[in-house]
């Protein structure tokens, strides 16, 4: 009997058995805690890169950030070496004048 998946080679079968073993299931739901925690270390470390860069006017740091996925090492090096000095805030220190209320 011909059947459509006749000349596809064994891997394009999704009845194809070999490619994998009892273990797999296992194994990717040991891993599963490990994906949680990199990806939100990911996710809070690049937000936290990517605010710093637009709160610093560095454009073409902040489209580096977005595009590329360096799990953390880009963000990271970006934080420590090119993170703009906290000392140019935008606010005014100066302390506010006490004023007599306008009647």
């Amino acid at each position: 009997m011909y059947t459509y998946m006749h000349n596809f080679p064994a891997f394009y079968s999704p009845y194809a058995t070999g490619f994998t073993s009892p273990f797999t299931t296992g194994f990717m739901l040991a891993l599963m805690p490990l994906l949680l925690v990199v990806a939100l270390w990911t996710i809070a470390i690049k937000g936290y890169a990517l605010w710093h860069a637009a709160r610093g006017n560095q454009k073409w740091w902040f489209i580096a950030l977005l595009v590329i996925n360096t799990l953390g090492i880009l963000e990271i090096v970006y934080l420590i070496w090119f993170r703009p000095n906290s000392s140019h805030s935008h606010h005014s220190h100066t302390p506010a004048h006490e004023s007599s209320p306008q009647v």
